[in-house]
């Protein structure tokens, strides 16, 4: 992946320059230091962001202007781990943002090779079905402790919820997740088929 073409489409549709955007707390940050940081951290970000949403189209647009939110932002400089904790986190009020705009959407605009297209690669997997059905922050819970193997402390850095009560939220949604899992396999063995799973 190349960040050059992402960037500059972003910041010229903004009316910014990348040296415009730069400011003394990342202004170490060079051309280089970015690209490597970027090709290590892209991948994973638009990952999350297209588990959580559920949509890729809408990761490829969050994954480009958390990109660009960073450059421009003022960050702290603790080292690569802090600078990809604070990346997660802006994009994850990115993704905020867009769940709270009401949605407008007319069947006519949809694209008919999208309606007609075959199920994404994701239903296509074990856990992508079960991972659907979850809200949203359930599904962000598990891929930040699970896929990306924060700490409780670090997914409270980049979710915005209190430290404490994250090991409850996991927990409760792993139990969801089970329970999803196990409906779609059938009735546990261990417990009658009419016998419904409290959550």
């Amino acid at each position: 992946m190349s960040y050059d073409p992402a960037l500059s489409n972003a910041l010229a549709g903004n009316g910014l320059t990348l040296d415009a955007c730069l400011v003394p707390a990342c202004a170490d940050m060079d051309n280089e230091a970015f690209a490597e940081f970027y090709e290590r951290s892209a991948r994973s970000l638009w990952s999350y962001l297209a588990r959580v949403s559920g949509d890729p189209a809408l990761a490829d647009d969050l994954m480009q202007e958390s990109f660009v939110r960073f450059l421009c932002a003022a960050h702290p400089n603790d080292g690569e781990v802090a600078a990809r904790r604070y990346l997660f986190r802006i994009a994850t009020n990115l993704l905020r943002d867009h769940w709270r705009k009401p949605r407008t959407t007319s069947i006519d605009e949809i694209p008919e090779e999208r309606l007609a297209a075959a199920a994404p690669a994701e239903a296509q997997s074990e856990l992508g079905p079960a991972l659907a059905l979850l809200r949203p922050r359930d599904r962000q819970l598990l891929w930040l402790a699970y896929a990306e193997g924060y700490s409780h402390r670090e997914i409270a850095d980049v979710t915005g919820l209190a430290s404490a009560s994250i090991r409850l939220l996991l927990f409760r949604a792993r139990r969801k997740m089970a329970h999803l899992l196990r409906a779609e396999t059938g009735p546990h063995p261990a417990r009658p088929a009419g016998e419904e799973v409290r959550l």
